[in-house]
């Protein structure tokens, strides 16, 4: 049954973190019980808000995002999501702090699931900066999240005797830092405008919004993934899967190609905020199997400018990716809008 559910978060200064309630037990989005969203057929995750700024430059972006999810022509959804609009959970500092993220299960839905419960929280334990900005330290923090969260899940796969495997497209917003981290074939695309005018406002209605590709796909057959492949003794097929059977080459969990130099070790990009970053959208393959980056630029922002919630749109979004253009796929997108006020 498709479902849908309202999620909303609003952070002020000096306000009570709006993720105090959650466990560090379950690192789960914020939802209510979901409802079948007659308008499009689609699970749709809602919308969430979240304020981050620089306080001595006296700049702040409100940062809107809604998710959505169809499971396409497949019969079971093993994609999963994280929305945090308050990401700070046990560890409260200084820094405001938001996290997205998307995991693509393959095999079946155990490892995007497990990654979706400890990644945050292992990065979060690893030193993610919460009081003074550090991009060294947040990304080695961010490498060291990814790279205990798949050992612990590979002990868990061994006990539990599963072999699924996730690949994940993640987001970290500390103030106005952004950092997007990759593994597999999950991307982050960003739009950003040519200008900004005198008063800081975007200007994409004389300047389109060029589509950033925020990420690099992990593919068996890519020149660099090969490379490292063939050095473990693994086989690219002719059909251009690891051992005859993997697409990617980097994902968490997939424990019976590790040996063969599958890696959980992600890429990791990081950019400032300003005037000209207007939104990113965070996808699963399927999402792109369908929709090119532009495409999908030029596909949100025209919904946006019609005044329509980020949670609309997102649900837009999958709706023409599954209805319209016939994704075969499970489809998962997360529109993330920056706003300055």
């Amino acid at each position: 049954m498709e479902k849908e559910s309202d999620l909303t978060a609003k952070e002020k200064p000096n306000n009570k973190h709006a993720a105090d309630s959650f466990s560090s037990e379950e690192l789960v989005s914020p939802v209510k019980k979901a409802k079948k969203s007659e308008e499009t057929g689609c699970s749709d995750g809602g919308e969430a808000v979240a304020a981050v700024g620089n306080r001595e430059e006296k700049k702040e972006f409100l940062v809107e995002a809604g998710v959505a999810e169809d499971k396409g022509a497949r019969h079971t959804m093993e994609d999963v999501w994280v929305v945090l609009p308050d990401a700070s959970l046990d560890f409260p500092g200084t820094l405001r702090c938001a996290h997205f993220a998307i995991y693509d299960g393959h095999g079946g839905r155990l490892a995007a699931e497990f990654a979706k419960k400890h990644l945050h929280l292992n990065v979060l334990s690893a030193g993610l900066p919460r009081e003074l900005l550090d991009v060294k330290v947040a990304k080695k923090a961010i490498l060291e999240g990814f790279r205990k969260t798949d050992e612990l899940l590979l002990q868990e796969s061994i006990s539990g005797g599963w072999q699924d495997g996730a690949t994940a497209v993640c987001v970290w917003l500390l103030d106005q830092k952004v950092f997007v981290a990759n593994i597999g074939d999950a991307k982050a695309v960003l739009a950003r405008s040519s200008a900004t005018n005198e008063l800081g406002n975007h200007t994409e209605a004389c300047n389109p919004l060029k589509a950033i590709v925020l990420t690099r796909e992990h593919k068996a057959i890519y020149p660099q993934e090969r490379s490292r492949i063939q050095k473990s003794g693994g086989v690219i097929s002719s059909n251009g899967r690891l051992q005859g059977r993997l697409e990617v080459s980097r994902a968490f969990g997939d424990r019976q190609f590790k040996k063969f130099g599958v890696s959980a070790t992600p890429d990791i990009h990081a950019f400032e905020l300003t005037e000209r970053e207007n939104f990113m959208i965070l996808g699963c393959d399927g999402l792109w199997e369908v929709f090119g980056p532009s495409d999908a630029v030029g596909f949100v922002q025209k919904l946006l400018k019609e005044g329509l919630p980020v949670s609309t749109v997102s649900r837009r979004l999958v709706k023409e990716a599954v209805k319209e253009r016939r994704c075969k796929d499970n489809c998962t997108a997360i529109v993330i809008v920056f706003k300055r006020v």
